[in-house]
């Protein structure tokens, strides 16, 4: 027999055997108090307001202190202990480092001193959002709303979340990183030149209105710019929790069809997987390079 038709088989059997306890099991009816949009509601775990100012403790936080820690422990931790000879954490580091300094930094801040001066900054932003984006698929007992006694104590139950989940955090590293093109911009040519240099050249002989319509379409790009940071990477975080969370079971419990899950349960580790493996790094890398390239184009004498 072909592996074609064993792989067939197989997928035959297995649709087979999950229809079948569809039919034995039976549908115990819609789980109407079931809300899985509740695992992203940040409920405050500590209320404090400053000011007028909600500045309450909650599962958000404590995402942005552990990715905070892990990215400055991690780094602090292998500068501190960096060998002749590495070891396997050392050169993984090595290649991480090489990755943010020629690939992000280098690669799209053609300016020597630019590129030294700005390399802090990008590195800081592709590890911390690395590490946001890894720890989101960490199971941390961050569940207030359901709890599980252990021993007489009402624990939280195991959950996952991402603080870039949270519309809030890509939006704030998205106005920083728009603020450190402009700024860097206007440093490198006036304030005048930087925003001449929104045209591009050959419209010399172009009328007032034409250059003005050029220039309105291209400030409405520099203001999309945040918009497109922040949602690339909260919208793909969100929908990668949002597959694990129904595939893991949230679509059998939602339905009331019990055996549905050993249908979508294999598809809930392959997405846990493809998120770990590819579209936590794939974000960080995204977020990092563009604001390198922003920064590039602010600061090239050409448009």
């Amino acid at each position: 027999m072909s592996t074609k038709k064993k792989v067939f088989l197989g997928l035959g059997l297995y649709f087979l055997i999950t229809a079948l306890l569809i039919v034995i099991v039976g549908s115990e009816g819609k789980n109407e108090e079931f809300q899985p949009q509740n695992e992203f509601k940040l409920e405050p775990w500590i209320e404090l307001t400053i000011a007028g100012i909600d500045f309450s403790i909650t599962k958000a936080v404590l995402y942005l202190i552990l990715a905070s820690a892990a990215t400055i422990g991690a780094m602090v931790f292998i500068a501190n202990r960096m060998q002749r000879e590495p070891n396997k954490v050392q050169m993984a580091v090595e290649l991480a480092y090489d990755l943010t300094r020629d690939n992000i930094t280098k690669g799209n801040i053609p300016d020597a001193t630019l590129a030294r001066r700005w390399f802090p900054y990008l590195a800081g932003l592709f590890f911390f959002i690395w590490f946001s984006n890894m720890l989101g698929y960490l199971p941390l007992p961050t569940n207030t709303e359901h709890k599980v006694d252990i021993f007489g104590l009402e624990v939280p139950t195991l959950a996952i979340y991402a603080a870039t989940a949270n519309i809030s955090i890509p939006l704030v590293l998205a106005l920083v990183s728009t603020a450190v093109y402009h700024i860097e911009g206007i440093r490198a040519k006036g304030p005048i030149k930087y925003f001449a240099s929104w045209l591009p050249a050959g419209l010399e002989d172009m009328n007032i209105f034409g250059k003005a319509a050029i220039f309105t379409i291209e400030a409405i790009s520099h203001l999309v710019r945040p918009i497109s940071l922040s949602v690339r990477l909260f919208a793909n975080i969100l929908a990668g929790h949002l597959l694990i969370l129904f595939m893991a079971g949230g679509l059998a419990v939602l339905l009331g069809l019990a055996a549905l899950g050993t249908l979508t349960f294999p598809m809930a580790f392959a997405f846990f997987v493809f998120e770990i493996g590819l579209v936590a790094t794939l974000q960080a890398f995204i977020f990092s390079t563009l604001t390198a390239i922003y920064i590039g184009g602010a600061t090239a004498e050409s448009h």
